[in-house]
């Protein structure tokens, strides 16, 4: 079936609209959905705050009787399982919708193709697929934790020009300027987490909420210390029962003691336990974990060691770099702590996919280049 102009941009806003609820559905996906008839669109709608309702039922809603007849475009096959709602491949059939074209089929086996094959059935016309390469980026933490078993991991590192992120006294604040740190508050808002090592926990007593954007949903808020040894005094203590702040999830090993975990727990955060890996929390396992409690996409601020372990195990999807124009010297904190490099050929590589100025300071974007 051929794809007109039409159908691109109709089937372009659909992703669009998907795109605004990123990490604010999880562990559903952010889908977006348009109904046109004859040209003119009749109702759009993207998946509600905490995944329902879905898109095509608030859409078909809002159409009403109107859309008998008219084509629905939407960002991601038609849900074909029943749960805390019915169907939504089944509620386009029974509203009359003449025609069905989605830019992706859902991986999920609750569905994987039957969306599709239902429409069909109840004599629906169907384009599937018509838009893989953008859909699998709009859905990318949801693809990621149906197919793969964890979270779209981004990975955040802001540094000197010489690679530094503190001087050798440990003075940091601040080292990009302000349009920067308001550019990691946007890419905090779009994860369904926000995730930083123990090291950074302790020493920037960070609160890990989004800041300055307005009413946005709060990503979950994680750590990973495997022996639960965080400050319990300060920013993100204070901050673990405020259900502004976004809820903290604290990852730690079996080795972490009962009193740490349930003083913790008093505080109002959740304790997580996770496998670990010599002395650290395992990278893989981590995200195993994050992945099968439904979070799809993390977004990662480091510290030094624990981004190295993401690198060196191979986990980072994106990389994220905000690079300041000052030079700190050797003596300054690198950004990344040891990854074991003896040859170039060994070293994680990355191209870049895009670059652009923020204030003063260059932002990149990276993409992992496959082995060989």
């Amino acid at each position: 079936m051929t794809l007109t102009a039409s159908d691109a941009r109709f089937l372009d806003l659909a992703l669009r609209l998907g795109a605004r609820g990123a990490g604010a559905t999880w562990p559903n996906p952010s889908v977006g959905c348009v109904i046109v008839r004859d040209g003119r669109i009749l109702a759009r709608a993207a998946t509600a705050p905490g995944g329902r309702p879905h898109a095509e039922t608030q859409a078909l809603a809002a159409a009403g009787a109107a859309a008998c007849g008219a084509t629905a475009y939407v960002s991601l096959e038609p849900c074909a399982h029943g749960g805390a709602t019915p169907p939504c491949a089944g509620a386009l059939a029974a509203a009359g919708i003449a025609r069905v074209v989605t830019a992706l089929e859902d991986p999920d086996p609750r569905t994987a193709g039957q969306g599709h094959a239902a429409l069909r059935a109840a004599g629906l016309e169907v384009v599937a697929g018509a838009a893989p390469e953008a859909a699998r980026e709009a859905h990318r933490g949801f693809l990621s934790r149906v197919v793969r078993g964890r979270p779209w991991l981004t990975l955040k590192l802001a540094a000197s020009c010489d690679g530094r992120i503190a001087t050798a006294t440990g003075e940091s604040r601040w080292i990009t300027g302000p349009e920067a740190r308001r550019a990691v508050h946007a890419l905090r808002a779009r994860a369904d987490a926000v995730l930083v090592g123990g090291g950074t926990a302790r020493t920037d007593d960070p609160r890990l909420d989004v800041r300055g954007l307005g009413p946005v949903a709060q990503p979950v808020r994680l750590v990973a210390s495997r022996l639960l040894d965080l400050p319990e005094e300060g920013r993100l203590a204070a901050s673990a029962a405020d259900p502004a702040a976004g809820p903290l999830w604290l990852c730690h090993g079996p080795d972490a003691t009962p009193d740490r975990r349930s003083r913790w727990a008093a505080r109002g955060a959740e304790t997580v336990e996770t496998a670990v890996s010599g002395r650290q929390i395992d990278p893989s396992a981590l995200l195993a974990t994050l992945g099968a409690r439904g979070l799809g996409e993390v977004f990662c601020e480091g510290g030094g060691t624990f981004a190295a372990s993401l690198l060196a195990a191979g986990l980072v999807d994106e990389l994220v770099t905000f690079t300041a124009g000052l030079a700190l010297g050797a003596e300054g904190r690198p950004a990344l702590g040891a990854l074991g490099v003896e040859a170039l050929a060994s070293a994680p590589r990355f191209r870049l996919a895009a670059l652009r100025r923020v204030g003063p300071d260059a932002m990149a974007l990276w993409r992992p280049v496959a082995p060989g």
